[in-house]
């Protein structure tokens, strides 16, 4: 399918995507390996922006389910989500690409404070900006945080790199006769609670006309491949669009 141009984007990670077998909470291989994906793409005159969750480390929710307090489990959540920035600004600096991490939750010995200027002038220095601790609020998951930074820094496109290659009617882990979309519009997303992302980020993306590209980013050059117009991706967007 042709993916239309985009200047700036935002690409959202999940934290599952950085680990390795036997439960290895963050890969260096498959953290390098990620890396690469977002250097090469960045070579290719993108300005680039990411957002990772925290999966691989600390669940929120899932703790919250087993008995801690909601707002402190989103707390310990997002420090996750901190490690899994500098784990990824490591690898991408290790192969010669500016990167600076900025957290919603100030932490000024491993990281700047999210500074929305700041943060625009290193995109327009070629540096790569990577978002943690979410919004920095309890009750909002990393999908927003990944919306909301979309639209404050004006991206063109909000990437999310999963470990399917787009949004199917049906899981297609579990229905093997389930249907990938090609395009499909963020109201059926919705209407169809099609699990692409909270629906907050959804309805966030649709207000502000950010559409997101789901790709798989476990496939190798895939990132590049979807920019390009050659890899396999669903476009959520306005109907019209």
């Amino acid at each position: 399918m042709t993916t239309p141009r985009f200047k700036r984007i935002l690409l959202k990670l999940s934290g599952e995507v950085l680990m390795g077998e036997g439960g290895l909470a963050i890969s260096p291989e498959i953290t390098a390996r990620v890396a690469q994906e977002i250097a090469d793409v960045r070579a290719q005159g993108y300005e680039l922006c990411v957002v990772v969750g925290g999966g691989n480390i600390f669940r929120g929710l899932s703790a919250a389910a087993k008995g801690i307090e909601r707002a402190t489990a989103d707390y310990m959540g997002m420090l996750a989500t901190v490690m899994n920035a500098l784990a990824v600004q490591n690898a991408l600096e290790q192969i010669g690409v500016d990167t600076r991490v900025q957290s919603a939750i100030p932490m000024a010995s491993v990281c700047e404070p999210f500074i929305r200027r700041r943060a625009e002038r290193h995109l327009e220095k070629g540096r790569v900006v990577i978002f943690a601790a979410g919004v920095g609020s309890p009750f909002f998951t990393t999908d927003s945080g990944a919306a909301l930074r979309a639209a404050e820094m004006k991206c063109d496109a909000l990437f999310k790199g999963t470990s399917v290659d787009g949004v199917y009617d049906a899981d297609p882990k579990k229905v093997p006769t389930a249907t990938r979309y090609e395009t499909v519009t963020y109201s059926k997303v919705l209407s169809d609670d099609l699990k692409v992302m909270d629906a907050s980020a959804i309805a966030l993306c649709r207000d502000n006309n950010i559409p997101i590209v789901v790709f798989n980013i476990r496939e190798h050059g895939n990132f590049g491949a979807v920019l390009s117009g050659q890899g396999v991706s669903t476009i959520v967007q306005n109907a019209g669009a």
